[in-house]
């Protein structure tokens, strides 16, 4: 299935802004090139804007890249986003549903329970026709 963050390992932030201009392989040189890593395995990479209103998720899968994009309305607010640059820190799937649902928010909230095919269905239902 196209877009299936449920088979992903890991989960990473890359910290400070990111150029939202950037494509699939301006992304991977990011990964790969400033941050040492593989953006081939099995990983989700969460890129954001400078106004922390826009986020880009780039994900491997084995036929290639799947680019997902999120941008919040006016009244979401923006998100909270780590701004020390050429840095990544790594979230687990609880954190990376606050993030999706809740960027006005500083603390997760505690009834955050949810399985991860339920994190991709509300966040990214449009893709599965």
């Amino acid at each position: 299935m196209l877009g299936d963050i449920s088979v992903v390992d890991n989960v990473y932030i890359v910290c400070g802004t990111t150029n939202m201009r950037r494509s699939i392989d301006g992304l991977c040189y990011i990964i790969r090139d400033k941050l040492s890593m593989n953006p081939d395995q099995s990983s989700l990479f969460l890129f954001c804007w400078k106004r922390c209103d826009w986020i880009k998720i780039l994900l491997h899968e084995p036929a290639g890249y799947v680019l997902l994009y999120k941008r919040l309305s006016v009244t979401q607010g923006r998100y909270r986003w780590p701004q020390k640059s050429s840095e990544i820190q790594a979230i687990t799937w609880r954190q990376l549903d606050w993030i999706l649902s809740s960027p006005k928010q500083s603390k997760p909230v505690k009834k955050i329970h949810r399985e991860i095919a339920e994190i991709f269905r509300r966040h990214f239902s449009w893709m599965c026709g």
